[in-house]
């Protein structure tokens, strides 16, 4: 991880360890509802509560980017878990997703959706004229509410001095959770077109 990307430790973070990550992708996917996602900027935390997760797994995933194999730019995809692997979508918007499953095996969880809880001056700011509901209720919107980019593309969020990691949150109710296809996909075939990767509180 580069050293511009890490800061002095914050008293009171509960941050998610490295085994958290390790599980099952869709397990991790759901899981994720309620964690606290948190980006440091000069010792402020700027982030929320994560609402809206997607799942990516493996080559065979006709709808994951390792369905080319390992390539320069999936590469973050086979490492170890715990790790972001962040990528330009349609070469205008820079996504977050988070790597899980074991080192070699490619998938991760895209972070689609969170509540502001914190930094909320520093997003009212990045994100304009535009109403709060609507603030990081996209994962473009996201990264651009937290200034993420490529320079924190394979960054270690389980590393103690990170300025980017994912808290311990709110437990969630099953019955609190909607569970749908995965969104933007439309050219993708059966059955990952439909299969029910994606997960959102109600």
């Amino acid at each position: 991880m580069c050293s511009k990307l890490t800061t002095p430790i914050l008293e009171n973070n509960i941050r998610l360890p490295r085994q958290f990550f390790f599980q099952d992708t869709v397990t991790v996917a759901r899981k994720l509802l309620g964690k606290r996602l948190i980006r440091l900027e000069r010792n402020q935390p700027i982030g929320g509560i994560i609402t809206e997760t997607e799942a990516y797994r493996g080559e065979e995933d006709l709808a994951c980017h390792a369905r080319a194999g390992k390539t320069n730019r999936t590469r973050v995809m086979y490492g170890p878990p715990g790790y972001a692997y962040i990528y330009f979508n349609y070469g205008i918007h820079w996504l977050l997703n988070i790597v899980t499953e074991e080192k070699d095996f490619p998938a991760a969880v895209l972070i689609r959706a969170i509540k502001p809880t914190e930094g909320l001056e520093i997003i009212a700011n990045r994100r304009k004229g535009i109403p709060r509901s609507q603030w990081t209720n996209g994962p473009a919107k996201i990264c651009q509410a937290l200034n993420l980019d490529n320079n924190f593309n394979g960054t270690d969020i389980c590393a103690p001095e990170s300025v980017l990691f994912v808290e311990e949150g709110q437990k969630i109710q099953e019955n609190a959770i909607a569970i749908k296809s995965r969104v933007g996909i439309q050219s993708v075939p059966e059955p990952w077109k439909s299969i029910p990767w994606r997960f959102q509180l109600k």
